[in-house]
């Protein structure tokens, strides 16, 4: 067995315990015997007027509830998550305010009585750091290039890119304004994607991922670094229920899918579960083909409270919360000044889920839970037969009478 991200973000060799194993075992046998949830997942590109606008809409019916993703690229990469307690509830858009100078009132689900919890993550800057002569785990991780805001990015038609068989589409941009033509083979693409029952990726980190939650991949192609060891990251916002910003959680987490080992996965939970959840695992990678040698550290800064108007403007954001400005930004960073980076193919990938409830836990699977029965069992069973041999001799040479 393996301890996943040692010091310098690898597998670290470990010695696990047959009590660990056991712990493990128990706790992790109730959530295999539980059932998969299913959802009836529709998705479909709104179209605008009077040109086609990237709205694209995620509704997943469940069975007694509804849950709306709305991603947009209108503005700044951003989505708005609503969930209902109802299957009937549904988007309403008018484009009319949603295009205007003040969108409020332009997205809704109705009916409004019916919602249960809502939130919004804006994607607004793509951040460049120069790496050069920095140390590993240095916050921030070096000199700063001025960020790309993705309000100015231009994004494809969103239509051609939509696969209801997978349920995937994918926004994919560069900037307007690029001076130095540092994205002219290079593209910024967030690849969207749902699900209608509990499964995997095919490709690592091979999140679990269940029919409440659908999946973000971003990635980074072809573009240009400004150094030669730049570090890229990204800085999200987020606007939840309160006024507090969302509570970050980092646990251990079983995958033998992956591979046999203890993993980390970091959680942004909106309130007390079950509500809202961002969840990813602190790596991405560096080449198309992700393995162990292309693996990158992620990190997550702090998060701070920041005011609406310090961001970048999102349309749908706005159009569904109106006023409301209790933002909280933080921003993720991918890879280390030593290690593989993006330097090596100019390419840089990860992946997060984004969901309702209670957030999806790694389990062990049937195979491996009984290989672990079978080899804690065993010797409890050798022990066993063993006491009842000793038992079954002593007897029969208790019951021995002389013929005298």
């Amino acid at each position: 067995m393996f301890c996943c991200w040692g010091p310098r973000w690898g597998w670290v060799p470990c010695a696990p315990t047959p009590w660990l194993l056991l712990s493990l075992l128990v706790c992790a046998a109730p959530f295999g015997l539980l059932g998969e949830e299913t959802r009836q997942v529709s998705m479909e590109v709104i179209s605008g007027w009077p040109n086609p606008q990237n709205l694209l809409h995620i509704r997943a019916v469940g069975s007694n509830s509804t849950l709306h993703y709305v991603w947009s690229s209108l503005g700044p990469p951003a989505v708005v998550l609503v969930a209902t307690n109802t299957t009937q509830s549904v988007l309403s858009v008018n484009w009319s305010l949603l295009l205007s100078p003040d969108p409020t009132g332009g997205l809704m689900v109705l009916p409004k009585s019916s919602i249960q919890f809502s939130s919004a993550l804006v994607f607004t800057r793509l951040l460049e750091f120069n790496s050069t002569k920095v140390s590993e785990g240095t916050q921030p991780p070096g000199k700063a290039y001025p960020p790309y805001s993705l309000a100015e990015f231009s994004w494809n038609n969103i239509t051609d890119s939509l696969d209801l068989a997978t349920l995937s589409a994918v926004f994919q941009g560069h900037p307007v304004d690029d001076p130095t033509g540092a994205f002219v083979n290079g593209s910024l693409a967030f690849k969207v994607q749902a699900f209608t029952r509990s499964s995997r990726p095919a490709q690592p980190p091979r999140l679990l991922h269940t029919a409440d939650v659908c999946q973000l991949e971003v990635a980074l192609v072809g573009a240009a670094p400004r150094g030669k060891h730049s570090l890229f990251g990204l800085e999200v916002a987020t606007l939840g229920p309160g006024p507090d910003c969302p509570s970050l959680k980092e646990q251990r987490s079983m995958d033998d899918e992956y591979a046999p080992a203890v993993f980390q996965l970091n959680e942004l939970l909106w309130g007390s579960s079950p509500s809202g959840f961002m969840q990813w695992r602190p790596v991405a990678f560096s080449q198309q083909q992700r393995a162990r040698e292309s693996a990158l550290p992620c990190q997550i800064s702090s998060l701070n409270p920041t005011l609406a108007y310090s961001l970048p403007h999102s349309p749908i954001v706005q159009a569904f919360f109106g006023s409301q400005n209790n933002f909280c930004a933080f921003n993720l960073t991918f890879g280390a000044p030593t290690g593989p980076g993006y330097w090596d193919q100019h390419y840089l990938c990860w992946s997060m889920l984004l969901g309702v409830g209670f957030p999806p836990v790694d389990t062990l699977s049937p195979l491996v839970l009984g290989v672990m029965a079978v080899a804690l069992g065993a010797p409890g069973l050798m022990l066993l037969g063993g006491g009842l041999f000793l038992l079954l001799r002593h007897k029969q040479y208790s019951e021995y009478q002389s013929i005298n």
